[in-house]
């Protein structure tokens, strides 16, 4: 974005915005009253939430500095920093922001342009979105996805982390955490709370194996403890254990049965866990508990930095499968960059058989993984390129093990924006990777959306499915996760949260949770990973970019998805017309741009503009 509508709340005298009579009002040239109504950060208020809105904001580092002191938040890379900041953070607006090195100049207005283009094309659209169908719940605060579990019949059990009251439900206090069960058309079975006078948060639900469920998360009373309860098939709450450090924050992040009526917990620990000694700021936990909700054995594992586990899966062979991120260096093993990812092995009774850390020179995370029949599926998202050539901000990506821990396959699933995966189920014929995405993997519906992509055992991607409403869906305001999956026969079972509503429903508050059923597409039977093994054996320091990014259907350069044909990047004709409108547009800006930068040259330095 190259304007000087980013001041706030006007620009400075010297500014030669004022000059130009882009904001003027007859003969006069400059007029406060229409810049402040016209500025970006005034017209937010008004813009209408069912029409989503994206801006790309780009700005050099060496933006020419204001010399008086009383001016000093008029430097364009600062005003810029601070509308992203802004805009982030309203409902209906996504936004990127690049930071070049560069002034005042060419260099910097030239990359803008040309990536800001490649960055909004992809997301312009003259079809509406798919239906975004299902069932929410919410209170008139901030509220969280918990984890699903798919039963017989089309019927489910939820958990949902409520922050007051909602139907069915009097807060009390904090989180709540809303155990439910619901028939096929999303409808309320019962209601089974666990909550306190503070914080309970769930991260997970799987089978009890005896028609009820068991869930993970956190309960906070003097600090945060590892929790996991056991709800009966009746709504009963039977029981519930807290764990961890007494002094320390502890917390599980998932969660996985373990066959016999117990389950395997992953998270962290900030403390020493029984057996062991902390080894730096967080270190990443994990917990057996027996069907009786007795503990059988915790370890606790990381480095200097901080740890945190946030997958875990059963191999077929019995090694639990931990996996997550790590902001240095693992055990026995090399850190890359600003946060690496990394998997690791357990036996049933808690050693660590094997680990690997893998990364590049932005941020790379584990979030989920699924047990397949020749081992496990891990997954997560890079903003570099660590299983493949990068398509944009950040992409999916998918790695294969062995229980062994010797890596099968990695691949990389992307667009030109920012895409994330989240969760994965596994589904006959292979796995579905579940995420959230700012990109074109089909129709946007809004700022962020939630796509579920099917994969093959060999990690070959089908046809993507991309729904959501025109608010942000799939992540927080941070851009953090909280998805969930089940997979019930042909179709997988999608909660999470939303900033705005399922088809019918009206939000309650900050963000409500929506579960959605979704069809996907066959992904043709079971497929041997061994056909398209990228890598035999996988370091345990940043791995080999052996594999090419794999273009979902309707991306750009994925073939025949998007709104029409003939179109670029799956726009139609429409929107290719659309497209050089802007392209003509970013060119005018450019020319005006540079008429202002040869009226500097022949002149005192005026200021931004």
């Amino acid at each position: 974005m190259l304007s000087p509508a980013v001041y706030v709340p006007t620009p400075p005298l010297d500014s030669s915005t004022r000059e130009f009579g882009a904001y003027g009002n007859g003969t006069v040239l400059f007029d406060e009253a229409r810049y402040t109504s016209l500025a970006y950060p005034s017209t937010f208020a008004a813009l209408d939430e069912s029409l989503p809105v994206h801006l790309f904001i780009a700005v050099g580092d060496d933006e020419w500095a204001n010399p008086l002191p009383e001016d000093a938040i008029h430097d364009l890379d600062y005003e810029a920093a601070t509308l992203y900041n802004q805009a982030k953070r309203v409902s209906g607006i996504s936004a990127e922001l690049r930071v070049y090195d560069g002034g005042h100049d060419w260099d910097v207005w030239s990359r803008g342009f040309e990536e800001g283009m490649r960055d909004i094309g992809p997301r312009l659209r003259t079809s509406a979105p798919p239906a975004f169908p299902g069932s929410q719940l919410g209170s008139s605060g901030q509220d969280y996805a918990g984890g699903v579990l798919a039963l017989a019949g089309g019927e489910t059990i939820t958990a949902t982390n409520l922050a007051g009251d909602a139907p069915g439900h009097v807060g009390a206090g904090g989180l709540d955490i809303v155990v439910q069960r619901l028939d096929a058309a999303g409808a309320p079975i019962w209601n089974t709370a666990i909550a306190g006078a503070a914080n309970d948060r769930a991260y997970g639900v799987v089978t009890d194996g005896d028609g009820g469920a068991l869930v993970a998360g956190f309960s906070r009373t003097a600090t945060d403890d590892i929790l996991l309860a056991r709800v009966s098939a009746d709504g009963d709450l039977l029981w519930t254990t807290r764990y961890g450090s007494t002094t320390a924050a502890d917390r599980a992040y998932a969660v996985t049965p373990d066959g016999a009526g117990g389950a395997y917990l992953a998270g962290y620990t900030s403390g020493s866990l029984p057996g062991h000694t902390s080894a730096g700021d967080k270190d990443a936990a994990l917990v057996h508990v027996n069907g009786d909700g007795t503990v059988a054995w915790s370890a606790g594992f990381g480095g200097a930095g901080e740890d945190k586990a946030y997958a875990v899966a059963a191999a077929p062979d019995g090694t639990v499968v931990v996996a997550g991120s790590s902001s240095g260096a693992m055990p026995g093993a090399t850190a890359a960059g600003s946060l690496d990812a990394w998997v690791a092995g357990f036996s049933p009774d808690g050693e660590q058989l094997w680990l690997h850390q893998y990364g590049t020179d932005a941020s790379d995370q584990f979030q989920a993984a699924v047990g397949t029949p020749d081992g496990v599926i891990v997954a997560g998202y890079t903003g570099g390129s660590l299983a493949g050539a990068s398509a944009g901000a950040s992409d999916m990506v998918a790695m294969a093990f062995t229980s062994d821990g010797e890596q099968v396959w990695q691949r990389q699933y992307g667009t030109s924006g920012d895409d994330r995966g989240a969760a994965l189920v596994a589904r006959s014929g292979g796995v579905a990777l579940i995420g959230h995405s700012d990109g074109t993997w089909g129709i946007p519906a809004g700022g962020v959306d939630v796509v579920a992509l099917p994969l093959t055992l060999a990690g070959e991607p089908g046809t993507p499915v991309q729904l959501g409403s025109a608010q942000r869906d799939g992540a927080d305001e941070w851009d953090e996760a909280n998805l969930f999956a089940a997979a019930s026969g042909a179709s997988v079972w999608v909660q999470g949260i939303t900033f705005g509503a399922v088809d019918g429903a009206t939000n309650q508050g900050s963000s409500d949770v929506f579960l959605s059923r979704v069809e996907l597409a066959s992904t043709g039977g079971p497929t041997s990973p061994e056909t398209t093994t990228t890598t035999s054996s996988p370091p345990t320091t940043s791995a080999s970019s052996t594999a090419a990014v794999v273009p979902p259907v309707g991306a750009p350069g994925g073939g025949n998805g998007g709104s029409g044909t003939g179109g670029i990047g799956g726009l139609s004709s429409t929107g290719v017309d659309v497209m050089r409108a802007l392209l003509a547009a970013a060119a005018l800006t450019m020319v005006g741009a540079a008429l202002i930068r040869r009226r500097r040259a022949m002149g005192p330095q005026l200021g931004a503009s």
